[in-house]
């Protein structure tokens, strides 16, 4: 007879076997602390202008080199369950502001590591999550007292038009240095020209569109006002200036009824007659449009071979998208009504364009729709592979973002760390006037924001504690002291050098959004509030039947 041996006393006792179980601060709060660090780990090097990029293969083997945290962790799959508590964290950021992601995971671990010592001192967790939202609330009411007054407002962008590339030059460079000042401008060009007269308006992040073209360099690609389709037209008309257009989501070929019917044909006669009929009927409705002063079609079905003839008879140019997508923003970009059947459309119902044509990009064939008064703007990204281009996307991605923030709230605060260490410093002071046992908490939440001028001082290859010392010093001057990386032309070797050093960043105009910043802040104290509170981990038996058996020995299928 087997020997049974008797399970654990406690609530352990209570659950199926395969279940797991884990309880106070060695098994469940440092472990999760733990994990937090790794994945912090990860990320830190990634964090700042100098960042090193990642090389990630995710599920089906698609290969991502970057050094954006939101794409790393978004393919990355973690199963750690406080682990994903920081990932959602920055998962919510990512949605709230668009940038910014690298920083909620950093200061949120950097927070549980700090609390981690706070424990082991022996205080209990809930003493150290109510100090952490003391010096929470206590950040909130000191980050707007540190705006960068610039007289920007959210009506006045238009005439700020240096200061916003400035912004979006500093998100930019986080990813791309070396390339932030040319597609910080494009990118401000491309935000403002979709922004039109009317500033008050909600802007879209979708309205500003990315055509990718393999080949050349980042310094080629432009920004277009209206839309760049890689496609060809499908007629052989290719330019068209001062175009009247008509978009139909329906085929451009001879109308099939609706129900089935037969056609009964006694003679060749007949047949003639019945073929005759049907190219009649479809250049009746295409001359209907070329009549009507149309000279450009879009449709989102086929263009039928007799149809192509009659559109080049007439000289219109037919172009087809397969994408319902793409057809709705061209008709967005020249102001047209999209059409579901073959007919004259009236005139509000048309489009209008400056000019349509077809350009060759490198060996890609481009389709352009410019038009001054459109309000969508497309940038062409040239670049030599395609991690270039998407990294050059992700970057792209970030400022206009970063423009969309601006709009809702143009508050600029002091970049490259100077707001950090003014925080520190103010929280420092804080904590010395609170009486409890908060206080430990409130000093280490202050700690916590010297680690980002740190890590940004040693992915630059700078001695962090120099550096930091230089900062603390000069803060009692000039609060808007950071670190600075800048570029300076080499007299000697007439090139320019990256230089690294703590400056004025009002002076070198290195600037971070208000609202970036206090969402970061928010969403990693929080994060780190809600990990810490968790004292147990019950994991109950994994679903499903058991696992596939391998076949060691076996020959391969190939």
């Amino acid at each position: 007879m087997a020997l049974r041996v008797p399970k654990a006393p406690g609530f352990a006792s209570m659950m199926k076997e395969g279940s797991k179980y884990m309880h106070g601060l060695e098994e469940a709060v440092y472990r999760n602390i733990g994990a937090c660090k790794e994945l912090c780990e990860t990320t830190t090097s990634s964090f700042g202008p100098n960042g090193l990029n990642k090389m990630v293969i995710n599920h089906i083997e698609k290969l991502f080199v970057t050094n954006d945290a939101a794409s790393i962790l978004r393919e990355i799959d973690v199963v750690h369950p406080a682990a994903k508590i920081l990932m959602l964290a920055s998962d919510m950021q990512e949605k709230e502001i668009g940038d910014g992601t690298n920083y909620v995971i950093l200061f949120g671990s950097k927070l549980l590591e700090n609390a981690e010592s706070l424990l082991r001192m022996g205080l209990s967790p809930s003493e150290v999550i109510d100090g952490y939202n003391l010096a929470l609330k206590k950040t909130l009411e000191l980050l707007p007292t540190f705006e960068i007054k610039v007289n920007l407002t959210k009506e006045n962008l238009r005439d700020n038009e240096k200061v916003v590339s400035k912004v979006l030059q500093t998100a930019i460079g986080s990813k791309l240095f070396g390339y932030h000042e040319f597609l910080g401008e494009l990118v401000t060009k491309a935000c403002l020209t979709v922004t039109g007269s009317d500033s008050s308006s909600s802007f879209n992040v979708d309205n500003v569109r990315i055509c990718k073209i393999l080949g050349g360099g980042l310094l080629q690609s432009t920004m277009i006002p209206g839309m760049a389709l890689k496609r060809e037209v499908e007629s052989e008309i290719t330019k068209v200036n001062q175009a009247r257009i008509a978009v139909f989501s329906c085929p451009i070929d001879i109308q099939v009824t609706e129900t089935k019917g037969t056609v009964l044909l006694k003679s060749a006669d007949e047949l003639l007659a019945f073929s005759k009929d049907e190219e009649a009927s479809i250049e009746i409705q295409i001359k209907a449009l070329s009549d009507a002063g149309i000279n450009v079609i879009v449709s989102g079905g086929k263009v039928g071979e007799m149809a192509l003839h009659f559109l080049n008879k007439y000289k219109i140019m037919a172009v087809r998208l397969q994408s319902k997508f793409d057809l709705r923003r061209v008709a967005k970009t020249i102001d047209a009504v999209v059409l579901p059947k073959l007919r004259t459309p009236t005139h509000e119902e048309m489009g209008a364009c400056d000019s349509i044509f077809v350009d060759e990009i490198g060996e890609t064939h481009v389709i352009i729709f410019k038009h001054a008064k459109s309000h969508i703007a497309t940038l062409i990204l040239r670049g030599s592979t395609d991690q270039i281009l998407d990294d050059c996307e992700r970057a792209v991605d970030d400022a206009v973002n970063n423009f969309k923030a601006l709009t809702r709230d143009p508050v600029l605060l002091p970049g490259g760390g100077a707001t950090e260490i003014e925080l520190a410093s103010k929280l420092t002071e804080y904590a010395r006037t609170c009486p409890g046992i908060e206080q430990y908490a409130i000093q280490r939440f202050a700690e916590t924001f010297e680690y980002i001028p740190k890590i940004l001082a040693e992915n630059s290859g700078v001695k962090s504690t120099e550096i930091l010392a230089k900062l603390y010093v000069g803060h009692h001057d000039n609060p808007n002291l950071g670190f600075v990386v800048g570029q300076m032309q080499s007299e000697a070797t007439q090139s320019n050098d990256i230089t690294y050093e703590t400056g004025d960043v009002k002076l070198n105009e290195l600037y971070d959004l208000y609202v970036t910043k206090k969402w970061a802040v928010l969403f990693a104290t929080k994060a780190a509030c809600t990990v810490l509170s968790v004292d147990e981990i019950i994991c109950a038996k994994p679903a499903g039947g058991p696992k596939q058996k391998e076949n060691k020995g076996w020959d391969n299928d190939d």
